[in-house]
Protein backbone atom coordinates (compact mmCIF):
# COMPACT_ATOMS: atom_id res chain seq x y z
CA UNK A 1 0.00 0.00 0.00
CA UNK A 2 1.44 3.36 -1.02
CA UNK A 3 1.89 6.08 1.57
CA UNK A 4 -1.23 8.20 2.05
CA UNK A 5 -3.67 5.66 0.59
CA UNK A 6 -6.56 4.60 2.84
CA UNK A 7 -6.28 0.87 2.26
CA UNK A 8 -9.05 -1.71 2.81
CA UNK A 9 -9.81 -2.93 6.31
CA UNK A 10 -11.81 -5.54 8.17
CA UNK A 11 -13.31 -4.71 11.57
CA UNK A 12 -14.41 -7.61 13.80
CA UNK A 13 -16.56 -6.68 16.81
CA UNK A 14 -16.49 -8.90 19.89
CA UNK A 15 -19.24 -7.40 22.05
CA UNK A 16 -18.55 -9.14 25.35
CA UNK A 17 -16.86 -7.81 28.51
CA UNK A 18 -16.13 -9.22 31.95
CA UNK A 19 -17.77 -6.10 33.41
CA UNK A 20 -19.24 -2.85 32.10
CA UNK A 21 -17.05 0.20 32.77
CA UNK A 22 -19.11 3.08 34.20
CA UNK A 23 -17.96 5.55 31.51
CA UNK A 24 -18.46 3.24 28.50
CA UNK A 25 -21.29 3.62 25.98
CA UNK A 26 -19.85 1.14 23.46
CA UNK A 27 -21.88 -1.84 22.33
CA UNK A 28 -20.60 -4.18 25.04
CA UNK A 29 -22.42 -6.80 27.06
CA UNK A 30 -21.68 -8.90 30.14
CA UNK A 31 -22.58 -12.59 29.98
CA UNK A 32 -21.78 -14.17 33.39
CA UNK A 33 -22.53 -17.66 32.05
CA UNK A 34 -20.16 -17.23 29.13
CA UNK A 35 -20.86 -17.47 25.40
CA UNK A 36 -20.82 -20.25 22.85
CA UNK A 37 -17.60 -19.22 21.13
CA UNK A 38 -17.63 -21.87 18.37
CA UNK A 39 -21.15 -20.76 17.43
CA UNK A 40 -20.19 -17.07 17.37
CA UNK A 41 -17.05 -17.91 15.38
CA UNK A 42 -19.16 -19.69 12.75
CA UNK A 43 -21.44 -16.66 12.56
CA UNK A 44 -18.51 -14.29 12.09
CA UNK A 45 -17.21 -16.51 9.30
CA UNK A 46 -20.66 -16.49 7.70
CA UNK A 47 -20.91 -12.71 7.80
CA UNK A 48 -17.40 -12.40 6.36
CA UNK A 49 -18.48 -14.67 3.50
CA UNK A 50 -21.45 -12.36 2.87
CA UNK A 51 -19.30 -9.25 2.60
CA UNK A 52 -16.59 -10.99 0.58
CA UNK A 53 -19.15 -11.65 -2.15
CA UNK A 54 -19.91 -7.91 -2.20
CA UNK A 55 -16.29 -6.70 -2.21
CA UNK A 56 -14.44 -8.90 -4.69
CA UNK A 57 -10.87 -8.17 -5.69
CA UNK A 58 -9.97 -6.14 -2.60
CA UNK A 59 -6.65 -6.54 -0.80
CA UNK A 60 -6.86 -6.33 2.98
CA UNK A 61 -4.25 -4.06 4.57
CA UNK A 62 -5.57 -4.08 8.13
CA UNK A 63 -7.70 -6.20 10.44
CA UNK A 64 -8.93 -4.95 13.81
CA UNK A 65 -10.55 -6.96 16.60
CA UNK A 66 -12.45 -4.40 18.69
CA UNK A 67 -15.07 -4.54 21.37
CA UNK A 68 -16.12 -5.12 24.01
CA UNK A 69 -13.09 -7.07 25.08
CA UNK A 70 -11.62 -9.11 22.22
CA UNK A 71 -9.02 -10.59 24.58
CA UNK A 72 -11.92 -12.64 25.97
CA UNK A 73 -11.89 -14.47 22.63
CA UNK A 74 -10.18 -17.82 22.69
CA UNK A 75 -7.09 -17.89 20.47
CA UNK A 76 -8.74 -20.55 18.30
CA UNK A 77 -11.69 -18.17 17.73
CA UNK A 78 -9.29 -15.48 16.52
CA UNK A 79 -7.51 -18.02 14.33
CA UNK A 80 -10.81 -19.14 12.77
CA UNK A 81 -11.75 -15.56 11.90
CA UNK A 82 -8.34 -14.76 10.43
CA UNK A 83 -8.42 -17.93 8.34
CA UNK A 84 -11.82 -16.88 6.93
CA UNK A 85 -10.48 -13.44 6.02
CA UNK A 86 -7.45 -14.96 4.28
CA UNK A 87 -9.76 -17.34 2.39
CA UNK A 88 -12.02 -14.57 1.15
CA UNK A 89 -9.57 -11.78 0.31
CA UNK A 90 -5.91 -11.38 -0.56
CA UNK A 91 -3.77 -9.77 2.15
CA UNK A 92 -0.91 -7.31 1.88
CA UNK A 93 2.47 -8.76 2.81
CA UNK A 94 2.59 -6.51 5.88
CA UNK A 95 -1.08 -6.69 6.87
CA UNK A 96 -1.66 -5.13 10.28
CA UNK A 97 -3.67 -7.35 12.65
CA UNK A 98 -4.65 -5.55 15.87
CA UNK A 99 -6.43 -7.01 18.87
CA UNK A 100 -7.72 -4.93 21.79
CA UNK A 101 -6.94 -6.40 25.19
CA UNK A 102 -7.43 -5.67 28.86
CA UNK A 103 -4.34 -5.95 31.06
CA UNK A 104 -5.65 -8.65 33.38
CA UNK A 105 -3.43 -11.62 34.09
CA UNK A 106 -5.86 -14.02 32.43
CA UNK A 107 -5.83 -12.02 29.17
CA UNK A 108 -2.04 -11.66 29.17
CA UNK A 109 -1.65 -15.43 29.40
CA UNK A 110 -3.10 -15.73 25.91
CA UNK A 111 -0.78 -13.19 24.25
CA UNK A 112 1.59 -15.82 22.87
CA UNK A 113 -1.32 -17.81 21.45
CA UNK A 114 -2.79 -14.70 19.78
CA UNK A 115 0.59 -14.02 18.19
CA UNK A 116 0.70 -17.58 16.86
CA UNK A 117 -2.82 -17.11 15.45
CA UNK A 118 -1.67 -14.11 13.40
CA UNK A 119 -2.12 -11.03 15.60
CA UNK A 120 0.89 -8.71 15.23
CA UNK A 121 -0.28 -5.58 17.07
CA UNK A 122 -1.85 -5.30 20.52
CA UNK A 123 -3.86 -2.37 21.87
CA UNK A 124 -4.09 -2.41 25.66
CA UNK A 125 -6.84 -0.66 27.61
CA UNK A 126 -4.64 0.66 30.43
CA UNK A 127 -6.51 4.00 30.95
CA UNK A 128 -4.56 5.16 34.04
CA UNK A 129 -1.28 4.51 35.82
CA UNK A 130 -2.48 4.91 39.39
CA UNK A 131 -4.66 2.50 41.31
CA UNK A 132 -6.98 5.17 42.73
CA UNK A 133 -8.17 6.23 39.28
CA UNK A 134 -8.25 2.70 37.88
CA UNK A 135 -10.69 1.83 40.66
CA UNK A 136 -12.76 4.95 39.96
CA UNK A 137 -12.89 4.05 36.25
CA UNK A 138 -14.20 0.60 37.11
CA UNK A 139 -11.20 -1.21 35.65
CA UNK A 140 -10.58 -4.79 36.78
CA UNK A 141 -6.78 -4.47 36.71
CA UNK A 142 -4.37 -2.56 38.92
CA UNK A 143 -1.15 -0.80 37.93
CA UNK A 144 1.00 -3.85 38.68
CA UNK A 145 -1.07 -5.98 36.28
CA UNK A 146 -0.95 -3.24 33.65
CA UNK A 147 2.84 -3.02 33.84
CA UNK A 148 3.14 -6.80 33.60
CA UNK A 149 0.82 -6.91 30.57
CA UNK A 150 2.69 -4.06 28.84
CA UNK A 151 6.01 -5.80 29.35
CA UNK A 152 4.65 -9.09 28.00
CA UNK A 153 3.03 -7.34 25.03
CA UNK A 154 6.28 -5.62 24.09
CA UNK A 155 8.11 -8.93 24.22
CA UNK A 156 5.41 -10.79 22.26
CA UNK A 157 4.22 -8.44 19.50
CA UNK A 158 6.15 -6.42 16.95
CA UNK A 159 3.86 -3.43 17.63
CA UNK A 160 1.94 -2.34 20.70
CA UNK A 161 -0.14 0.62 21.87
CA UNK A 162 -2.19 1.45 24.91
CA UNK A 163 -5.00 3.82 25.83
CA UNK A 164 -4.97 6.51 28.49
CA UNK A 165 -7.83 8.68 29.76
CA UNK A 166 -7.37 12.24 31.05
CA UNK A 167 -9.66 14.89 32.61
CA UNK A 168 -10.40 12.45 35.41
CA UNK A 169 -11.88 13.64 38.73
CA UNK A 170 -9.37 15.55 40.89
CA UNK A 171 -6.63 15.27 38.24
CA UNK A 172 -4.00 18.01 38.12
CA UNK A 173 -1.83 19.05 35.17
CA UNK A 174 1.35 18.18 37.07
CA UNK A 175 0.09 14.68 37.88
CA UNK A 176 -0.95 14.15 34.26
CA UNK A 177 2.45 15.24 32.95
CA UNK A 178 4.15 12.73 35.25
CA UNK A 179 1.76 10.00 34.17
CA UNK A 180 2.32 10.77 30.49
CA UNK A 181 6.09 10.66 30.91
CA UNK A 182 5.76 7.25 32.53
CA UNK A 183 3.48 6.11 29.69
CA UNK A 184 5.99 7.24 27.06
CA UNK A 185 8.68 5.05 28.56
CA UNK A 186 6.30 2.08 28.52
CA UNK A 187 4.52 2.49 25.19
CA UNK A 188 7.53 2.62 22.85
CA UNK A 189 5.87 4.07 19.76
CA UNK A 190 2.08 4.64 20.03
CA UNK A 191 -0.39 6.07 22.56
CA UNK A 192 -4.12 6.75 22.32
CA UNK A 193 -5.16 9.51 24.72
CA UNK A 194 -8.83 10.31 25.27
CA UNK A 195 -10.62 12.93 27.33
CA UNK A 196 -13.11 11.50 29.81
CA UNK A 197 -16.57 12.61 28.75
CA UNK A 198 -20.00 11.88 30.18
CA UNK A 199 -21.95 9.62 27.81
CA UNK A 200 -25.68 9.12 28.06
CA UNK A 201 -27.07 5.92 29.60
CA UNK A 202 -23.89 5.14 31.52
CA UNK A 203 -23.30 4.84 35.25
CA UNK A 204 -21.13 7.96 35.12
CA UNK A 205 -24.02 9.89 33.54
CA UNK A 206 -26.23 8.97 36.53
CA UNK A 207 -23.52 9.93 39.03
CA UNK A 208 -22.80 13.20 37.21
CA UNK A 209 -26.49 14.13 37.14
CA UNK A 210 -26.71 13.45 40.87
CA UNK A 211 -23.70 15.67 41.57
CA UNK A 212 -21.64 12.70 42.76
CA UNK A 213 -19.11 12.84 39.92
CA UNK A 214 -17.28 16.12 39.24
CA UNK A 215 -15.02 16.37 36.20
CA UNK A 216 -12.44 19.11 35.55
CA UNK A 217 -13.96 22.31 34.18
CA UNK A 218 -13.41 23.40 30.57
CA UNK A 219 -10.33 25.48 31.34
CA UNK A 220 -8.59 22.67 33.22
CA UNK A 221 -9.58 20.16 30.54
CA UNK A 222 -8.02 22.46 27.93
CA UNK A 223 -4.84 22.73 30.03
CA UNK A 224 -4.69 18.93 30.27
CA UNK A 225 -5.13 18.65 26.49
CA UNK A 226 -2.36 21.19 25.92
CA UNK A 227 -0.08 19.34 28.34
CA UNK A 228 -0.73 16.13 26.40
CA UNK A 229 0.40 17.75 23.15
CA UNK A 230 3.47 19.37 24.73
CA UNK A 231 4.74 16.25 26.52
CA UNK A 232 4.18 13.86 23.63
CA UNK A 233 5.52 16.29 21.01
CA UNK A 234 8.71 16.68 23.04
CA UNK A 235 9.05 12.90 23.22
CA UNK A 236 8.87 12.52 19.44
CA UNK A 237 5.31 11.16 19.50
CA UNK A 238 3.26 13.95 17.91
CA UNK A 239 -0.47 13.71 17.36
CA UNK A 240 -1.25 12.30 13.93
CA UNK A 241 -4.96 12.36 14.82
CA UNK A 242 -6.98 14.18 17.46
CA UNK A 243 -6.51 11.50 20.13
CA UNK A 244 -3.66 9.41 18.75
CA UNK A 245 0.09 9.91 19.01
CA UNK A 246 2.87 7.92 17.39
CA UNK A 247 6.46 7.96 16.34
CA UNK A 248 6.70 8.42 12.54
CA UNK A 249 5.76 5.14 10.84
CA UNK A 250 4.05 3.66 13.91
CA UNK A 251 0.57 5.05 13.20
CA UNK A 252 -2.35 2.63 13.48
CA UNK A 253 -2.98 1.66 9.85
CA UNK A 254 -6.47 0.41 10.52
CA UNK A 255 -7.69 3.67 12.00
CA UNK A 256 -6.09 5.51 9.08
CA UNK A 257 -8.50 3.56 6.85
CA UNK A 258 -11.36 5.28 8.69
CA UNK A 259 -9.87 8.75 8.84
CA UNK A 260 -8.71 8.70 5.20
CA UNK A 261 -12.19 7.57 4.24
CA UNK A 262 -11.27 4.19 2.86
CA UNK A 263 -13.42 1.09 2.60
CA UNK A 264 -13.89 -1.29 5.50
CA UNK A 265 -16.08 -4.27 6.24
CA UNK A 266 -17.61 -4.47 9.71
CA UNK A 267 -18.75 -7.83 11.10
CA UNK A 268 -20.08 -8.87 14.48
CA UNK A 269 -22.86 -7.47 16.66
CA UNK A 270 -23.09 -3.68 16.33
CA UNK A 271 -20.33 -3.33 13.72
CA UNK A 272 -20.37 -0.54 11.14
CA UNK A 273 -18.85 -0.57 7.66
CA UNK A 274 -18.33 1.51 4.54
CA UNK A 275 -18.07 -0.37 1.26
CA UNK A 276 -18.30 0.54 -2.42
CA UNK A 277 -20.60 -1.75 -4.37
CA UNK A 278 -21.48 -1.27 -8.03
CA UNK A 279 -20.01 2.23 -7.89
CA UNK A 280 -22.08 3.28 -4.86
CA UNK A 281 -20.69 3.89 -1.38
CA UNK A 282 -22.82 2.17 1.23
CA UNK A 283 -23.09 2.52 5.01
CA UNK A 284 -23.69 -0.78 6.81
CA UNK A 285 -24.56 -1.57 10.41
CA UNK A 286 -25.41 -4.81 12.15
CA UNK A 287 -27.81 -5.70 14.94
CA UNK A 288 -26.40 -4.61 18.32
CA UNK A 289 -27.79 -7.36 20.53
CA UNK A 290 -25.31 -10.27 20.29
CA UNK A 291 -27.83 -13.11 20.53
CA UNK A 292 -30.25 -11.48 18.08
CA UNK A 293 -27.33 -10.80 15.71
CA UNK A 294 -26.34 -14.45 15.99
CA UNK A 295 -29.84 -15.66 15.07
CA UNK A 296 -30.01 -13.26 12.12
CA UNK A 297 -26.69 -14.48 10.71
CA UNK A 298 -27.68 -18.11 11.13
CA UNK A 299 -30.98 -17.45 9.35
CA UNK A 300 -29.88 -14.99 6.64
CA UNK A 301 -26.07 -15.06 6.41
CA UNK A 302 -25.74 -11.58 7.89
CA UNK A 303 -26.94 -9.55 10.86
CA UNK A 304 -27.36 -6.34 8.86
CA UNK A 305 -30.03 -3.89 10.02
CA UNK A 306 -28.82 -0.92 7.93
CA UNK A 307 -27.42 -1.05 4.39
CA UNK A 308 -27.91 2.32 2.72
CA UNK A 309 -26.46 4.19 -0.22
CA UNK A 310 -24.80 7.45 0.86
CA UNK A 311 -25.47 10.60 -1.14
CA UNK A 312 -22.51 12.59 -2.40
CA UNK A 313 -23.27 15.28 0.17
CA UNK A 314 -23.28 12.70 2.98
CA UNK A 315 -19.99 11.27 1.73
CA UNK A 316 -18.42 14.72 1.59
CA UNK A 317 -19.53 15.48 5.14
CA UNK A 318 -18.16 12.16 6.40
CA UNK A 319 -14.80 12.67 4.70
CA UNK A 320 -14.61 16.18 6.15
CA UNK A 321 -15.51 14.98 9.65
CA UNK A 322 -13.04 12.09 9.57
CA UNK A 323 -10.22 13.63 7.57
CA UNK A 324 -9.90 16.84 9.57
CA UNK A 325 -9.20 14.73 12.66
CA UNK A 326 -5.87 13.90 11.01
CA UNK A 327 -2.87 16.21 11.32
CA UNK A 328 -2.37 15.73 7.56
CA UNK A 329 -5.91 17.00 6.91
CA UNK A 330 -7.98 16.30 3.80
CA UNK A 331 -7.17 16.21 0.10
CA UNK A 332 -9.25 19.12 -1.14
CA UNK A 333 -9.47 17.82 -4.70
CA UNK A 334 -10.65 14.43 -3.45
CA UNK A 335 -13.26 16.11 -1.24
CA UNK A 336 -14.59 17.98 -4.26
CA UNK A 337 -14.68 14.75 -6.31
CA UNK A 338 -16.53 12.92 -3.53
CA UNK A 339 -19.01 15.62 -2.61
CA UNK A 340 -19.55 17.34 -5.95
CA UNK A 341 -19.15 20.65 -4.13
CA UNK A 342 -16.53 23.32 -3.57
CA UNK A 343 -15.67 24.48 -0.06
CA UNK A 344 -17.01 27.98 0.46
CA UNK A 345 -13.96 30.23 -0.18
CA UNK A 346 -15.26 32.86 2.23
CA UNK A 347 -15.66 30.39 5.10
CA UNK A 348 -12.25 28.89 4.38
CA UNK A 349 -10.62 32.33 4.27
CA UNK A 350 -12.31 33.34 7.53
CA UNK A 351 -11.10 30.21 9.31
CA UNK A 352 -7.59 30.80 7.94
CA UNK A 353 -7.64 34.40 9.11
CA UNK A 354 -8.55 33.24 12.62
CA UNK A 355 -5.75 30.66 12.62
CA UNK A 356 -8.06 27.65 12.70
CA UNK A 357 -7.08 25.98 9.39
CA UNK A 358 -4.35 26.22 6.78
CA UNK A 359 -4.02 25.24 3.13
CA UNK A 360 -0.87 23.46 1.98
CA UNK A 361 0.44 21.87 -1.18
CA UNK A 362 1.36 18.17 -1.03
CA UNK A 363 3.12 17.66 -4.33
CA UNK A 364 0.48 18.83 -6.78
CA UNK A 365 -2.41 18.11 -4.40
CA UNK A 366 -4.13 20.76 -2.31
CA UNK A 367 -4.71 19.92 1.33
CA UNK A 368 -6.68 21.61 4.12
CA UNK A 369 -5.76 20.84 7.71
CA UNK A 370 -6.61 22.26 11.11
CA UNK A 371 -3.99 24.12 13.07
CA UNK A 372 -3.14 23.38 16.69
CA UNK A 373 -5.66 26.03 17.75
CA UNK A 374 -8.24 24.59 15.37
CA UNK A 375 -7.72 21.08 16.72
CA UNK A 376 -8.80 22.29 20.16
CA UNK A 377 -12.22 23.29 18.73
CA UNK A 378 -12.41 20.74 15.93
CA UNK A 379 -16.16 20.15 16.03
CA UNK A 380 -16.84 23.86 15.50
CA UNK A 381 -14.38 24.05 12.60
CA UNK A 382 -15.95 21.03 10.87
CA UNK A 383 -19.46 22.41 11.39
CA UNK A 384 -18.43 25.75 9.87
CA UNK A 385 -16.84 24.19 6.78
CA UNK A 386 -19.69 21.73 6.24
CA UNK A 387 -22.43 24.38 6.49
Amino acid sequence: MRSGEPGFGIYVHWPFCASKCPYCDFNSHVRPNGVDQPRFARALVGELDHFAARTPGRTVSSIFFGGGTPSLMRPETVETVLAAIAKNWSLTSDVEVTLEANPSSADAANFTAYRAAGVNRLSLGVQALNDRDLKRLGRLHDVAEALEAIDLARRTFSRMSFDMIYARPDQTVAEWRDELNAAIDLAADHLSVYQLTIEQETRFADLHAAGKLILPDEDLAADLWEATREVLDAAGMPAYETSNHARPGAECRHNLVYWRYGEYVGVGAGAHGRIVEKGERRATATEKNPEKWLRLVEAHGTGLVDDEVLTREEQGDEYLLMGLRLTEGIDLDRWEDISGRVLDPARLADLEAHGMVEQVLDGNRRRVRVTRDGAAVLDAVVADLAA
